[in-house]
């Protein structure tokens, strides 16, 4: 298709490459909102606790098995433009708060679904982003107004933040243990500066295997380093560790440039052997002189090292990760040193233990007892591999959780009492706003009911008799009245401990809201051709995938 303009002498002008495709007016619009409503539709099955989960299988047959809002959008290979605005909104939500990004997506979709309708009564796209606007602001008002402030040194407030955050989850049933995980370690990351918290969950390690039950996980004070000792003559346990933290090779390197040596006698041979070893036993020397009983090392040792170190009594682990490096610089109180000559007892880091210990089939070297407690670690263990990526995705989301709820120092409360109560506080603002803005108004409010809508269907109940109950039930008593989806009944959601940080709801509505605006206000679709390098590539890594199958 050519895209063309017709001048008033009849003349075409074409301003569109050939193979362009164009779509105005409502026909654009509608196309994006179809999109974008049948991935929110996609994500509303796996919705509150009693959700279902996905499997997504990639191209290259790797499975993943979840309901976490992020990962589906993630892992989805979505075609869209509009479609692809949602894993955006998703990723965005999920990089602030952690949690949340269903809700902000599903409410991403009820919003557009409301629009269609006020679209049919011939309302401009314009008045109802501008009511949306007005709604969107309104609501994070009211939700500051009505939340609740928390002691964050409360420990149990806190673990009911993490067990709302797991219930949703696959890991259900282990979400207590879980929970009292993610509260420790967050609190032992966290830090008051100038009367501010800051969480940093980037120090929290999370090492996974799989082979033993989900309570078999634990929290460790301390850096888990899935590495082994190198040398069987060396100490697989070490008490009051002296840390050398090395980012340089105990190994003679190779020159840069190739160099070629001369040798015409066994003698000449036997020197050179020796000097190689003279080196490595002054670096062993030196490392042992500064008083390090432990060498952790970014790159490589050399067997004679090895040796030498073996000798010693110094235990040794090689090849370690730049960011396990950098977490047991912050642990140990040590330095990373780039050159063994420049390394002083200064550099040095101390734990009480390091200790090599089998886990599963594999072994790991535990380092504990640290100087800087600011950094945690926990060993997440799951019978199924699947699981246990899932149990991190949980648990990254619960520590999250409770992370928000300590910077915040205010939540609010789930099971939809938070959502029945903004639905009913936005349509009374409406009819005090008036005009064509005060229906986009009551839209956003009825969307805000279509997430505790969502919250029935999936736990096999009436929507329209509990939305009933529920509007009355909070309309007449100041309680937090939600749907209990385990019972089929309603309850104070607050007397049952089902708590929310009041930034995840506020982020959740804000990134829902300007994900619909932005797909509302595009009337014109302008597609580029498919550039044949870019078709002879996917069909290249097809033929690929199916020869590796």
């Amino acid at each position: 298709m050519v895209a063309q303009y017709m001048e008033p002498a009849g003349i075409p002008v074409i301003i569109l490459k050939e193979g362009s495709t164009r779509t105005v007016g409502r026909d654009a619009l509608r196309t994006n909102m179809m999109a974008a409503i049948a991935v929110a539709d996609m994500l509303r099955t796996a919705y509150g606790p009693r959700g279902m989960d996905k499997m997504l299988v990639d191209s290259l047959g790797d499975i993943t098995i979840t309901n976490d809002g992020a990962t589906i959008l993630d892992k989805m290979d979505l075609q869209h433009p509009a479609a692809k605005m949602l894993v955006q909104i998703a990723k965005g939500q999920d990089e602030e708060v952690g949690d949340g990004t269903k809700t902000a997506v599903i409410f991403a979709g009820e919003l557009l679904k409301q629009a269609e309708e006020l679209l049919l009564k011939e309302i401009h796209p314009t008045i109802i982003v501008s009511g949306y606007k007005r709604a969107m602001e309104a609501a994070a008002e009211y939700l500051r107004k009505i939340s609740e402030p928390i002691d964050i040194n409360d420990e149990n407030i806190l673990r009911r933040v993490a067990i709302t955050a797991l219930t949703s989850k696959a890991v259900h049933g282990a979400r207590e243990y879980l929970a009292d995980i993610s509260v420790k370690a967050v609190r032992t990351v966290a830090e008051n500066r100038d009367g501010r918290w800051y969480i940093d969950l980037d120090n929290v390690q999370v090492v996974k295997k799989h082979g033993a039950g989900l309570a078999d996980s634990k929290l460790v004070y301390g850096v888990i380093l899935d590495k082994e000792v190198v040398h069987p003559g060396m100490p697989k346990r070490v008490t009051n560790a002296r840390i050398a933290l090395l980012d340089a090779p105990l190994e003679i390197e190779k020159p840069e440039i190739d160099a070629e040596i001369r040798i015409n006698d066994p003698l000449q041979m036997k020197k050179f052997l020796e000097e190689e070893e003279n080196i490595l036993r002054n670096y062993v020397d030196k490392i042992a002189a500064v008083g390090a009983n432990v060498v952790i090392c970014q790159k490589g040792i050399d067997d004679v090292a090895q040796h030498f170190l073996a000798k010693k009594g110094i235990l040794a682990v090689r090849r370690v990760k730049r960011s396990d490096m950098e977490k047991l610089e912050r642990a140990t109180g040590g330095r990373i040193v780039s050159n063994i000559e420049d390394l002083t007892e200064k550099d040095l880091g101390y734990a009480e233990l390091v200790e090599e210990r089998k886990i599963g089939e594999d072994k790991m070297v535990f380092v504990e007892g640290t100087k800087n407690p600011r950094s945690v670690s926990i060993l997440l263990r799951a019978g199924l591999e699947r699981l246990v990526d899932e149990a991190e995705r949980s648990l990254r989301d619960s520590m999250s959780a409770v992370a928000d709820a300590i910077r915040d120092g205010r939540v609010l409360y789930g099971g939809g009492a938070t959502e029945i109560k903004l639905a009913m506080y936005l349509r009374d603002y409406a009819t005090k706003v008036g005009g064509k803005e005060s229906l986009a108004i009551e839209a956003f409010a009825s969307a805000i009911e279509g997430l505790v809508i969502t919250l029935i269907e999936n736990a096999g109940l009436d929507p329209l008799d509990y939305i009933m109950k529920l509007r009355a039930k909070n309309k007449d008593t100041s309680g937090w009245y939600g749907i209990d989806v385990f019972k089929g009944d309603i309850a104070d959601m607050k007397s049952l401990g089902v708590i929310e940080p009041l930034s995840v709801k506020v982020n959740a509505i804000k990134a829902g809201t300007e994900a619909a605006s932005l797909i509302l206000r595009i009337d014109d679709l302008i597609a580029a051709a498919r550039s044949k390098g870019v078709e002879e590539k996917g069909k290249k890594e097809e033929k690929k995938e199916e020869e590796e199958k």
